[in-house]
């Protein structure tokens, strides 16, 4: 059996549908907080129990009899990730499972300015010490993102921020269709698996691309670190939000988010969706 967690989560839920395309629905089972919103995989014989990371008793009985689990990266941001990461790991381990996988990030590692890849790398230091075979999905970072980094871009024709570096920005379907491919497919992966779209772009080359899907002539204009903190107060954003996005900008330079790997694509068999789809999604959705 493969048991995922998060499966009402937009990323593992897809997984699921992916999944349900491709192996019996008996053989798929879902750790879940609240069992009423996985309904619509119980009415399709996917096997539904409560389980969550603040209950590891509970999440021991959701992943019986698992040979294949798959843990879902806390969202939490006032939450020790890592610990609750732990929990699932023991709870995987303990249930006899054969293989352990994560949703990781590309670019995880302990001396990151970005938090959450500080969380992913001793995650997967827990993950190599666990004595069981593993898999980390280091994603890309999701292209919806945009949406928030970017800011109003489309009502002020100017896009604002602060210095960055190439991204290899990556649509969240993508990869979630390329994990059910993983956990169905006879192929072993072990480790790290880096999951990324075909190109790594600047917010420069993301302007060029909106300016070319709007007709407009959008503006990119780059702000001190701490002026853009200051915009982004001002606007009503927390500061300490604020300065966790920051961190996201210092990643980029420093190259954290640069790589790009085909084996996303090899796993798809098409080509991954591209920042022009995303923004092209956004502005019909404007």
């Amino acid at each position: 059996m493969i048991v995922i967690t998060g499966a009402t989560g937009a990323l593992n839920g897809a997984t699921v549908e992916h999944l349900l395309k491709r192996v019996p629905a008996e053989q798929i089972g879902v750790s879940v907080r609240d069992t009423a919103k996985a309904q619509h995989f119980a009415d399709r014989g996917v096997r539904v129990r409560q389980g969550s990371y603040e209950d590891p008793a509970a999440l021991r009985h959701s992943f019986e009899g698992a040979e294949q689990v798959l843990l879902v990266s806390s969202n939490d941001p006032h939450a020790d990730a890592v610990a609750l990461h732990r929990v699932g790991i023991d709870a995987a381990v303990a249930a006899g499972a054969r293989r352990i996988l994560y949703t990781s990030h590309q670019g995880a590692g302990a001396d990151s300015p970005f938090r959450p890849a500080r969380d992913h790398a001793a995650t997967e230091q827990l993950l190599a010490d666990s004595g069981v075979a593993w898999t980390a999905l280091r994603n890309g970072f999701y292209a919806h993102s945009l949406g928030w980094l970017l800011g109003p871009w489309q009502q002020t024709g100017t896009i604002t921020a602060p210095a960055d570096g190439p991204v290899s920005w990556t649509d969240r379907a993508d990869a979630a269709e390329a994990a059910a491919v993983i956990l169905a497919g006879d192929r072993a992966f072990e480790g790290p698996v880096t999951l990324t779209a075909r190109q790594a772009l600047t917010f420069d080359d993301v302007t060029a691309l909106a300016s070319e899907k709007t007709g407009r002539d959008i503006e990119r204009i780059t702000l001190d670190d701490e002026e853009w903190i200051a915009a982004k107060v001002a606007a009503g954003t927390p500061e300490a939000m604020a300065r966790m996005m920051l961190t996201t900008f210092r990643a980029a330079r420093e190259g954290r988010f640069a790589g790009v790997d085909p084996l996303l694509t090899e796993l798809l068999g098409h080509e991954p969706r591209t920042v022009a789809d995303q923004l092209a999604a956004d502005i019909d959705a404007a």
